[in-house]
C-alpha cells in the first residue's frame, strides 16, 4: 500500500510507525504551507529536558506553497540545532556511525525548506534500512490503494495522544522517565540496528 504525507523536519516516531509497512511513501508536493507544525521542527532529548528545533523561514504562511518556502540562513540555527544533536546524543552508542549522514546534508545549505526536509527523510529511510520508494506529488487527484495521513499527525496535539504510535521504551541517555515519539534522530543514535523492531513495538493496533 501507499501513504500520502506530509513532508516533515526529522519526523518523529509516530511518522515513522505509519510509514513503516508501506511499499510507497508519496509526498505532497503542491500544499500551501502551515506555520507551527512539524514541516519545520521536531523534538531531540537534552539533558534537562526536551528541546524543539525549529527551521526559520522567509515569509511561510498559507498562501505560500510549501516547495517554495525559503530557509533563513540570517539566524544562526544551523549551529544550534547542530549543537544541540552534538550535546543530546554525542555518547550515544550509534553517534559516530549516524552523525556523519546528518551532518553532510546541513552542510549542503538548501535554499528550499522542502529540499533540505526530503533529503533528511531520504537519509533516515536509508539508516533505518527500509526498502521505500519516495515520490512527490505534483497534481490534485485521488491515489487508489492508498493511506492519507496528512493533517493527521499535529505538532499541537495534547500529549500521549497519538493515532498510529504507542509507547515503547527503549535505552534514552537522559532522563529517569522515558521521553516518547521524539525526532527518529533519538532511536537512531540511541539503538541503531534495533531501531526497526523497536518502531514495529511501537506500531498502534
Amino acid at each position: 500500500m501507499q501513504v500520502i504525507t506530509t513532508l516533515f523536519y526529522l519526523p518523529n516516531l509516530e511518522y515513522f510507525t505509519a510509514i513503516l509497512d508501506k511499499k510507497e511513501i508519496i509526498l505532497d508536493g503542491i500544499e500551501n504551507y502551515q506555520k507551527q507544525t512539524f514541516r519545520n521542527r521536531s523534538k531531540i532529548l537534552l539533558a534537562n529536558k526536551v528541546e524543539t528545533l525549529s527551521v526559520p523561514v522567509l515569509g511561510g504562511n498559507k498562501n505560500t506553497k510549501y516547495r517554495e518556502v525559503r530557509i533563513d540562513y540570517n539566524q544562526k540555527w544551523k549551529n544550534v540545532h547542530l549543537r544541540g544533536i552534538q550535546s543530546a546524543y554525542g555518547k550515544a552508542p550509534f553517534f559516530e556511525y549516524f552523525y556523519p549522514y546528518i551532518d553532510q546534508v546541513f552542510r549542503k545549505n538548501h535554499q528550499f525548506l522542502f529540499d533540505m526536509n526530503l533529503e533528511l527523510l531520504t537519509v533516515c529511510l536509508k539508516l533505518l534500512q527500509l526498502n521505500v520508494k519516495v515520490s512527490v506529488r505534483e497534481k490534485e487527484g485521488q491515489i487508489a490503494d492508498s493511506m492519507d495521513i496528512r493533517g493527521l499527525l499535529k505538532a499541537k496535539a495534547s500529549p500521549g495522544v497519538y493515532k498510529f504510535y504507542q509507547e515503547k521504551v527503549y535505552s534514552q541517555l537522559f532522563g529517569v522517565n522515558f521521553a516518547p515519539n521524539l525526532s527518529i534522530l533519538d532511536l537512531l543514535f540511541c539503538e541503531g540496528t534495533s531501531a526497526v523492531s523497536i518502531l514495529k513495538a511501537s506500531q498502534k493496533k
